[in-house]
């Protein structure tokens, strides 16, 4: 079994799957937040079982202090990984893996979530240009081509990032939800005028991104997809754990 883990900026998200498995058909998948990752140990040692784990690949955009609390968790998971750094893979951008080729200026330098789920839509839609949207703590926006190359893309704060940041750095602007319904037409209340322009700053930014790059879809994922797709005027898919997906097109890459 493979165990993938995708660590964000607010949660760690995990799947275990067989090698030969097909992608994205999890054994077991979950996610912890920060604060709760102690709790990780024990959601593995549920998922696991008997089963045991061969290998484990991290993609961490989180820093290294959440990468010594993961090495942590999971020595204390698997204590028969006498030598955890010939086990557990750190994911890194390069500039190809899995039939995509990453055209960024510093190859490296892409973060390496942004990478993986780059490497999911290229799998999930070969030969068709396409935009992958992540709407997560931060939303990223990238565009793969026809033939799988990485082009590039934009980086913007997610919908509740949009939101806490008014409502922070503003004196009379309240802190809403990112779940709120909209009514049809302009906002009549700061509530909703508030949501409606975060929503359109996402929304907006994928569409720019889509009709730039003159894709024929997008694929979108992420804890704020859900409040984010009613309002696109373009072919989408949502996809959920894009990254996971991506980890786990780039292990049987790896053969």
């Amino acid at each position: 079994m493979i165990l993938l883990i995708d660590a964000g900026n607010t949660r760690v998200k995990w799947a275990l799957v067989a090698s030969d498995a097909t992608l994205g058909d999890w054994a077991a998948h979950g996610a912890v937040s920060h604060a709760d990752l102690p709790q990780l140990e024990l959601h593995l040692h549920d998922a696991v079982g008997q089963r045991g784990v061969d290998r484990i690949i991290v993609a961490n955009v989180a820093g290294n202090a959440l990468r010594v609390q993961l090495e942590y968790v999971l020595q204390r998971t698997f204590p028969a990984m006498l030598l955890p750094e010939q086990t557990i893979s750190w994911f890194a951008s390069q500039p190809a893996l899995a039939g995509l080729h990453n055209g960024y200026r510093n190859p490296a330098q892409l973060g390496c979530d942004r990478f993986a789920a780059a490497i999911a839509a290229h799998v999930l839609a070969p030969g068709r240009p396409v935009i992958v949207a992540n709407c997560g703590t931060a939303t990223t926006i990238d565009a793969v081509s026809a033939d799988g190359h990485f082009l590039g893309g934009m980086i913007l704060p997610g919908l509740g990032l949009m939101a806490s940041s008014l409502a922070r750095n503003t004196a009379q602007l309240p802190q809403i939800a990112q779940d709120g319904k909209l009514p049809d037409g302009f906002a009549d209340n700061t509530d909703d005028a508030i949501l409606s322009g975060c929503l359109a700053a996402q929304s907006g930014a994928i569409e720019h991104a889509y009709q730039r790059h003159n894709a024929v879809e997008c694929i979108i994922s992420g804890g704020a997809a859900p409040f984010i797709v009613p309002m696109l005027q373009l072919p989408y898919r949502v996809v959920d754990n894009i990254v996971l997906i991506g980890l786990h097109a780039a292990s049987r890459s790896a053969g």
